[in-house]
Parts: C-alpha cells; structure tokens; sequence
C-alpha cells in the first residue's frame, strides 16, 4: 500500500491576489492531513469514508451534514485528479504501468473553514498516483496539475495558493507574475525559513461552513472586467506580501502586525465578510492581535506577542465557538 499526505495551510499575506497574478506569503499548517492509499486490485475503485457517505438517520442529520460538508465529499475530486493525472502522462508520452488499484482516502482538515481541505486531498493523492505508477513530475509543476483538477475538470474558482504551499510545504513566498505564469504554466515559488515567522496563532470556528469557488468568484468576474478598484486592491494585496517576505528576511518580523490588518481591511472592501467571521476577527485584535483570514472565511490566523496575549485571544475566541492553536508550520 502507497500513502500521500497534505496538511492543511494558512496565508499569511496577499491573499486572495492569488486569483489574480499577485503574491503571497503562506504556510504549510502540518496540525491537520489528508492522506491517499493507494493498493494494487483487480479493478479500479475509490472508496469514501464516512463522512462522505448518503445515509442518513434523518432530514434533520442530512441537513446539519450538508452544511459542515457541502453538496459534494472528495470522490468527485479524485475523480478529476486521474483525469489530469493521465492526461499529463499521455501529452508527454510517460507510459503508466497498467495496474489497477483501489483508492481510499480520509482527512483530518475542518472542512469549508478556508483551510486547504479539498486541494490537500488532491495533493495528496498526486504524490500517492506519482509514487505508485513511478512518475516523477517536477515540484513547480505539481501545484499547477493540482489547480487544473479544481478548475479546468470541476469549475471551481481557486488560486494557486493552497496548491503551492501545500506541495512546498514549509513557508512560501510566490510570485506570480502573469507573464511568467502564462508563459511557463507555473509562478515562482521560494521558501522561506518558518524559523523567521512571528508567533502565529490559528482559529476555525466548525458552525462557519462554507464553499470557497463561491466566495470568490464575485470579485475575480470584477478584476477581469477590469474594474479599477478591485484592481488596486489586488496590486495592494500584493505590495504587502512582498514587504511581508522583506520584513522577515531583515529580521523585522514585527512589521507583518499591521501588514496581516491591513490585507483583511482591504479584502473587507472588496467582498462581503459574514458576520461571524467578522465577530472573529474583531475578538482577536480587541485582544491586541493583528488578525486576517487565512483563507476565504471560516478560519483566520494572526501574530500575537507573548502567552498572556495568546491566552486572552483563546479565551475570546473560545467564547464564539472557536478551536484556537498555535499552528505547528510543516516541513
């Protein structure tokens, strides 16, 4: 048996740029994992766990599922995976071993809190396929597959952030310069030290569910249509993701405090922010933390300076129904 693992990530700055050729600065969250196995069989199959199953006791349960998990569990996702999979050996000529294999898979990432969950489970299953059929796929190319699952097979509206730490790992700056994306297929990914970063807390209130592609879809129809505010505000979102990454390379690791509260002002000017996501945001700083989303809503994540600040913020947090920690950054 042959097992890939993702973790869940965080973006610290420029999200959500990522949808629109920008720059961010993110983390691998190694605190939660999908995993793949894959084993050789007679015929091909995928099976889901639990949670992925249509059973219910009642309505009642069908409805509480349905807003947790959404319309669709992880099959449909490594159902599109295969297909890029094999499309991308056969555009090249790599020959895949004719072997069947059974698939199952399963995930410990709090689902639709804007933490990674549907992109690690893709992730992971692209290091389980490559290990298994003996297909090495270059690093910089592997968060693009990832993508082309999501958009090109399912029509989700995704960016290339969760993608690239998650294939990284680490902490990550990417830049992602439209030409150079356009021109190569992928942006340009460094990592960075985590020993640099400030002390991070993450918070993710489970009851907050919902679907990311429909989150930001609104405003990247806006950015294509040219709109000049939502433009700016991308170029801005930018900027501050790569002052982030100068701040942590110069040892001025306390400027990402007020870079991390202005990339969630700017967001709130572009989008719609749901009050309970907001009630989060609003706990942590009362608490004297800088606060953003750490990704599009459900989670957000924060630098705090020293344990009595980080306790005042659990405590806050904890009293909207929050999971709280300090995120152990995967490498």
């Amino acid at each position: 048996m042959i097992e890939g693992v993702a973790c869940a990530r965080a973006g610290l700055l420029g999200n959500p740029s990522d949808n629109c050729f920008g720059k961010i600065l993110a983390v691998a969250v190694g605190d939660f994992s999908a995993r793949v196995s894959l084993e050789e069989s007679d015929r091909l199959a995928i099976f889901s766990p639990a949670e992925d199953q249509d059973d219910y006791a009642s309505y009642a349960e069908f409805i509480d599922h349905n807003r947790l998990y959404g319309y669709d569990g992880g099959v449909r996702l490594l159902k599109a995976l295969l297909r890029v999979f094999w499309g991308y050996c056969r555009e090249r000529n790599i020959k895949v071993p004719d072997r069947n294999f059974t698939l199952r898979y399963g995930s410990t990432i709090p689902r639709q809190v804007g933490l990674g969950g549907s992109s690690a489970l893709i992730t992971a299953g692209l290091r389980a396929l490559m290990s298994f059929s003996g297909v090495g796929i270059p690093l910089e190319v592997q968060p693009t597959l990832v993508l082309n699952a999501e958009q090109e097979e399912l029509g989700i509206n995704a960016g290339f952030m969760d993608r690239v730490v998650q294939v990284y790992e680490g902490c990550v700056y990417m830049d992602l310069d439209k030409e150079h994306v356009l021109t190569h297929g992928h942006g340009r990914y460094e990592r960075l030290d985590p020993a640099l970063l400030p002390p991070l807390y993450l918070a993710y209130r489970p009851d907050a569910a919902k679907v990311s592609g429909r989150v930001l879809s609104g405003f990247r129809s806006r950015y294509d249509q040219g709109d000049p505010f939502v433009v700016a505000a991308m170029g801005r979102l930018a900027e501050l993701a790569a002052l982030g990454k100068e701040a942590l390379l110069t040892g001025q690791r306390e400027q990402l405090f007020d870079y991390m509260n202005e990339n969630f002002d700017i967001r709130r000017t572009i989008m719609d922010i749901r009050p309970a996501d907001l009630e989060m945001i609003e706990a942590a700083r009362a608490c004297g933390a800088a606060a953003k989303f750490a990704g599009s809503g459900g989670s957000i994540v924060g630098m705090y300076s020293g344990e009595d600040m980080y306790e005042k913020v659990r405590a806050a947090l904890g009293r909207l129904g929050a999971v709280v920690l300090k995120p152990r950054i995967k490498t």
